[in-house]
């Protein structure tokens, strides 16, 4: 086994090519017959220029020249001025107008060396590696237990490695329920040169505390935390440290992950199909054992229709399954779940507002947080005239009654009451007002539309 250990690492090259029979696999001084064909293939330029220096000085014809083509292959070419110095030892090759050609015994020999040495030398090469490959798979058990032992050595060294760069800490498995996290990070997104200094976050999940509601703007980390919390859950378990100040990680038989939009179009299946095909496998299949991270679930579909498949999907995690989960929503009806819910808590990824704007804090903190979209559509550069018109009919939406799920779970389903005709009726004062063009108004036209706008107050 050392007789072939020392010869793969003394006779192949460090960097061989893709395909086996190109050549460039053996190094030189292993095989002097294949030292001897490669010199000629990459030096027959070189040697045909020497053969030709040594002539002209043996015959002193100066303008003596080798010359190759296909048909006759290398020859000597002389002017009819200088026949009468060719030697002997010359061949004549062909006859032409103004010259002839010539060959000798060492050109001919030469020409048979240099022709085939290229495809001799990659014969040689593949026939050296078949008889290394086939000696070293004398011994394919052996390799196989060294490889092997070198691959967990590679996976603990690396671990080991980024551990000590990341300032990981050694995570405490155990056989309980709970999920504790202090001063989580996400492995991934610390490490990249970002404009803003990453936010480690603490999470506690445990018998009394299963199911976390978790809601934020858009872009302000909840997706972050989500995967922060999965990947220092995996990385415990396969036995490495965790980016966090200190872990405690009961034992997951699974993680569960539905985050994001994607479609499979092409088997007829859109975004939303997707989602609950995902969430379906996940009610199926998950235990009490399992991590649970949903983001966005019901997001597809109506708004009715969302929240109601969203609100069944957190009570089947909580009630059947009882798994530690996290549900990131936008739906806030499903923060009232905690009030009903012994096992449910809300957090929010907190915001500093000022202004009209905000600022993502990027901290986990107890407690619902309220929507800022149309924050958010500023952030992302919707034009200023878009949003002061979401920011009316928001007010407009936001004064009609609401009608989502109530606080009891038998009523999630019952019939919504219908609405007021003088709330789904537009107000007039506001028709009246918009129906108005100040520029094009004379004096007596403007005073007549205020004494209309007062009647329409009385």
């Amino acid at each position: 086994m050392l007789d072939v250990a020392e010869d793969i690492d003394t006779w192949l090259l460090p960097e061989p090519p893709a395909s086996l029979t190109e050549g460039g696999l053996i190094a030189r001084g292993v095989w002097p017959d294949l030292d001897e064909v490669a010199d000629l293939a990459r030096e027959g330029k070189g040697a045909i220029a020497r053969i030709e220096a040594r002539e002209r000085e043996a015959t002193g014809i100066n303008s003596l020249k080798i010359k190759y083509n296909k048909v006759f292959g290398y020859f000597l070419e002389v002017t009819n001025a200088n026949l009468d110095r060719v030697p002997d030892r010359w061949y004549r090759k062909q006859t032409l107008a103004n010259c002839e050609r010539f060959i000798t015994s060492e050109l001919k020999e030469f020409e048979e060396k240099v022709l085939g040495a290229d495809e001799r030398r990659r014969e040689l090469e593949y026939e050296l590696f078949c008889g290394l490959r086939s000696r070293a798979a004398e011994h394919i058990p052996r390799l196989q237990r060294l490889a092997d032992a070198v691959a967990w050595v590679d996976a603990i060294a690396a671990l080991a490695e980024v551990a000590v760069d990341r300032r990981y800490v050694c995570p405490t498995v155990d056989n309980s329920p709970d999920l504790e996290i202090v001063g989580g990070r996400h492995p991934v997104v610390e490490a990249m040169d970002l404009d803003e200094r990453f936010v480690p976050n603490d999470l506690s999940l445990d018998a009394g505390r299963r199911l976390v509601v978790l809601t934020g703007p858009n872009m302000a980390g909840k997706s972050t935390v989500m995967r922060q919390v999965a990947l220092i859950a995996l990385m415990a378990q396969v036995g490495s440290f965790v980016p966090a100040d200190s872990a405690r990680i009961g034992l997951c038989d699974r993680i569960f992950v539905r985050v994001g939009a994607s479609d499979d179009l092409s088997s007829g299946r859109s975004t939303f199909m997707v989602e609950m095909s995902e969430t379906a496998l996940i009610l199926n299949q998950a235990s009490s054992r399992s991590l649970l991270l949903l983001d966005e679930i019901g997001r597809g579909t109506s708004t009715y229709d969302g929240l109601a498949i969203a609100w069944a999907v957190a009570e089947a995690v909580h009630d059947r399954l009882r798994s530690r989960a996290i549900f990131a929503t936008h739906y806030h009806e499903l923060v009232s779940l905690a009030d009903e819910k012994a096992r449910v808590v809300n957090l929010h990824v907190a915001v500093s507002e000022s202004e009209g704007r905000i600022v993502f804090l990027r901290c986990l903190r107890e407690g619902a947080s309220r929507s800022y979209g149309l924050q958010c559509a500023r952030l992302a550069g919707m034009p200023e005239a878009v949003v002061g018109r979401a920011r009316e009919l928001l007010t407009e939406l936001e004064a009609r009654p609401r009608h989502g799920p109530p606080t009891r779970q038998v009523g999630l389903f019952d019939p919504r009451p219908p609405v007021p005709a003088a709330v789904l009726a537009p107000d007039p004062l506001r028709v009246a007002l918009r129906a108005l063009d100040p520029n094009d108004l004379t004096p007596r036209q403007a005073l007549d539309a205020l004494f209309r706008i007062r009647s329409l107050v009385e």
